[in-house]
């Protein structure tokens, strides 16, 4: 990725801001089901291979509110932090794109897409990049 410095291999510095992207590998087809609505309240599920996977979108809001914890302290510019999770093997649906409670659920060409699109300049980027090793940010 172009303009972007990886870290630990699922967080990504680069024009948009940091990213945390949580990998998996999950087979089978990948859906987000809204549930609840007249009598209970809507929520929103990450389904993949007819499993309930919506845990999976709660480790990444965490993964990344650790991060902007660790940030919060310390010296440097307003930062965007964004959680995403990376499907590598699922069957995706044709309607587009998907997100579930903020967090998009993507192909890993799309989450290569979305760390790149974005106007932090390049020497913000590795600024921000060396902090977070400076850091020792947690694989």
């Amino acid at each position: 990725m172009r303009g972007v410095v990886v870290l630990h291999d699922h967080i990504a510095v680069g024009p948009a801001g940091i990213t945390v992207i949580d990998a998996k590998h999950d087979r089978g087809r990948i859906a987000v089901e809204c549930r609840g609505g007249l009598f209970r309240d809507r929520t929103e599920h990450l389904v993949v291979g007819g499993r309930d996977c919506t845990a999976l979108v709660d480790d990444v809001i965490a993964q990344a509110q650790a991060v902007s914890q660790l940030l919060a302290g310390g010296p440097h510019v307003v930062v965007p932090v964004r959680a995403v999770l990376c499907f590598v093997d699922g069957d995706w649906p044709w309607s587009g794109e998907l997100e579930v409670r903020g967090v998009p659920v993507v192909s890993p060409r799309r989450a290569a897409k979305l760390c790149a699109t974005g106007d932090l300049p390049a020497a913000v980027v590795t600024a921000i990049a060396d902090a977070l090793q400076a850091c020792r940010v947690p694989a």
